[in-house]
């Protein structure tokens, strides 16, 4: 309750007025002003109190004052409310202001209802409980709106460039996958083979590769023949004899005695036509060129032959063309599987290759050279091929290795015979954007992400269930308050009532959707223009109408408030443009509420009507005064309501008979007041001669002319 109006001091019309702290108000007070002496600037203080915002006071800073706007109000208990450097100490929340800026707020501004005018009526109706519950639910919509702007900011941090074309959702909730690398690379691969589908399904597999190897064993054994069953002395008498001969000897011998004429025929010697027959040394050459010593020398030039076949100039140049094909092969399918390395240095291969074989044939050379002489493979040839027989074992791992490869590669063919190029691609974007997921950074930015999602999720169903508990209520309140409002509608006897009420959604938050019905048609004051020369607003309500409208949704309001009994209700002029009739309900309706309220504070420049809210207030709870002229500015002082009351015919008629009766009062007043009160009198008791705006002279020339 609003106890005092301490002081005013810089604001509208009031310099520096403390005349308010000796007037106490009431529970039902009347405020009377005449124009421009400062009624709304009281209205827009009160309602700065109830709001906390100074803007009311400040806009409304005394015009040459050197300080800013101070009010003090005495409110309830102590302290007081004290307007100062802008703002107020305290508020008074329970403070509700009926007055121009409500309607231009809430209801209209001037001749239209726009959408800020339906989302604060939207407020108006639900009420209290209502608002809070709207309010929780715009919080809850503002929080959204902040999570969404947290996970536009988080799913920044995740760039599109390591998302390979999935949506941030999409790649935040990819599924760690273990050897993705190995799947990503098997993918790339399959990938390709799909997009060069001829060339793979037609490429050769890979060869065997080999290389010939040397049978030391069995050369050896070559080198190590002779003839055990020859004469020894038939042996040395040849040997010495065909060391006479020099290198090469032995065989030109051997070979000579292929022309001899065998024992049994004639002994004449093919060269020198001697006799042989008693040549000593024949005999011991028939014993050592012998059969045997035939198939000894066709054993070694069969073993020299057989290294040749298998050692030959052409064998090595076929294997490095060889190598150089499955290197080729290799390169090749590398590119769609796994295969070996094809990594040979055949420079080194035929070098050690070569080497064993120049041993080998030199040792059967010798052996050729003297058949009958037991050899054996040197130490340097066994090394030579021990080191050969390495390198082909390596080279034997590596045809093994590249045969064993030929499997996974007719695989690769028939996977490629029926891939499709479009899917393989999304894959292998995907196991690329599945290792991009799990990396340390990324993995912490999709962790943040997700949590601001979740939380997004939880508050989203928050917002679910208070939109519910508002819908629930709005369908209670809504239809209830159109009752009300239409009740109050037929109390000012008002040619239209609503229909419709509802809430709506929009982009600016909920607000209040409502038809106008006259004559049973309904008239939308909805968004949009109407055309021209449609029914609306602008054109269907005169200005009596559009006021009434407001004091309905007003007094329905209240009547929704739980809390109205501890509410200061503050009224500013609310009869503005109506007739007597809505102006006597006003009346009765403010009476009404005077009773439900904790105070009712009504603010008016028309006499008459605060004269008959007196009439009908309880005394012992009612109070008035008055804001007046003082010098340039403005007053507040008592204000005697009783004396405003009586009409001038009864003030003139007091007067005159207190004359009468005590031959007292003042002189040129009493007689000021006889003609204008038999005028009074005449017009009543003689209406038929005395017409209005007739004068008394004329009257008795009448009454004379009639004598």
């Amino acid at each position: 309750m609003i106890n005092y109006l301490q002081l005013l001091r810089n604001i509208g019309q009031f310099d520096s007025v403390t005349t308010g702290a000796t007037i106490p108000l009431g529970q039902f007070t009347l405020v009377y002003s005449e124009n421009g002496r400062g009624k709304t600037t009281l209205a827009a203080v009160l309602r700065s109190l109830a709001t906390g915002n100074p803007l009311p006071i400040t806009e409304r800073r005394r015009l040459a004052a050197q300080h800013p706007p101070h009010v003090v109000l005495g409110c309830g208990v102590p302290p007081p409310a004290i307007f100062e450097n802008n703002a107020w100490n305290r508020t008074l929340t329970g403070l509700v202001v009926f007055d121009d800026v409500f309607v231009d707020a809430n209801i209209h501004s001037g001749l239209v209802v726009d959408a800020g005018h339906r989302q604060n009526l939207h407020d108006l109706i639900l009420g209290a409980r209502g608002v809070d519950l709207s309010r929780q639910l715009q919080g809850l919509v503002a929080r959204i709106e902040q999570h969404n702007r947290a996970l536009r900011e988080k799913a920044a941090a995740i760039q599109d460039t390591v998302r390979e074309g999935f949506s941030v959702d999409e790649f935040c909730t990819l599924s760690e996958l273990p050897g993705v690398d190995a799947e990503i690379e098997a993918t790339e691969r399959a990938l390709a083979a799909a997009r060069d589908q001829d060339a793979v399904g037609t490429a050769p597999l890979f060869e065997t590769l080999g290389l010939p190897a040397f049978d030391a064993e069995a050369i050896d054994r070559v080198l190590q023949r002779g003839m055990p069953d020859l004469d020894a002395t038939a042996e040395a008498q040849v040997r010495h004899h065909v060391a006479r001969l020099g290198a090469g000897g032995e065989q030109w011998v051997g070979d000579g005695m292929e022309r001899l004429p065998q024992p049994d025929g004639e002994s004449t010697c093919p060269f020198c036509a001697q006799d042989l027959a008693g040549s000593l040394l024949i005999a011991h050459y028939r014993a050592y060129f012998s059969a045997a010593y035939r198939d000894l020398r066709r054993a070694i030039t069969d073993a020299t032959e057989s290294v040749r076949r298998a050692h030959a100039g052409d064998v090595p140049v076929a294997f490095e063309r060889a190598v150089r094909v499955a290197g080729e092969r290799r390169l090749f399918w590398s590119r769609f599987c796994q295969v070996p390395d094809v990594a040979i240095d055949t420079a080194a291969f035929v070098r050690s290759w070569n080497a064993a074989r120049e041993a080998v044939n030199a040792a059967l050379t010798e052996k050729q050279s003297a058949p009958l002489e037991r050899r054996a493979l040197d130490q340097r040839a066994r090394d030579a091929i021990a080191r050969y027989d390495e390198l082909r074992q390596q080279i034997a791992g590596l045809s093994g290795a590249l045969i064993a490869a030929n499997e996974p590669i007719r695989v690769v063919q028939k996977q490629a015979a029926g891939a499709s190029p479009n899917t393989i691609p999304q894959n292998l974007a995907r196991l690329k954007a599945t290792k991009a997921r799990y990396t340390p950074d990324i993995a912490a930015a999709c962790v943040d992400y997700l949590a601001e999602k979740k939380a997004k999720d939880c508050t989203e169903d928050e917002r679910e269930a208070a939109k519910s508990t508002l819908d629930g209520y709005r369908t209670i309140e809504f239809p209830a308050l159109q009752t009300v409002i239409n009740g109050y509608l037929r109390q000012f006897n008002a040619g239209f009532r609503l229909d419709s009420v509802t809430s709506m959604s929009t982009r600016g938050g909920p607000a209040c959707a409502y038809n106008l019905v006259i004559n049973e048609t309904p008239v939308s004051i909805g968004g949009g223009t109407p055309a021209q020369g449609e029914p609306s607003f602008r054109n269907t309500l005169s200005s009596g109408d559009r006021n009434t409208l407001a004091l309905a949704f007003f007094f329905a309001s209240l009547d929704q408030d739980a809390g109205l009994a501890d509410k200061v209700v503050v009224i500013d002029d609310p009869i503005s443009s109506l007739d007597d009739h809505r102006s006597l309900t006003t009346v009765q309706e403010i009476r009404r509420l005077a009773q439900r309220t904790g105070q009712v504070i009504v603010l008016s420049h028309n006499k008459p009507f605060l004269c008959r809210l007196w009439e009908g207030a309880d005394p012992t709870v009612r109070a008035a005064l008055e804001v007046v002229r003082d010098g340039t500015g403005s007053t507040l002082r008592a204000w005697d309501v009783a004396q405003n009351s009586i009409t001038e015919h009864d003030s003139r008629h007091a007067r005159l008979r207190e004359f009468l009766a005590s031959n007292t009062g003042d002189m040129r007043e009493v007689a000021r007041s006889i003609r204008p009160h038999l005028e009074g009198f005449l017009r009543v008791a003689c209406p038929e001669w005395f017409m209005p705006r007739t004068l008394l002279g004329p009257f008795r020339n009448l009454c004379r002319a009639l004598l």
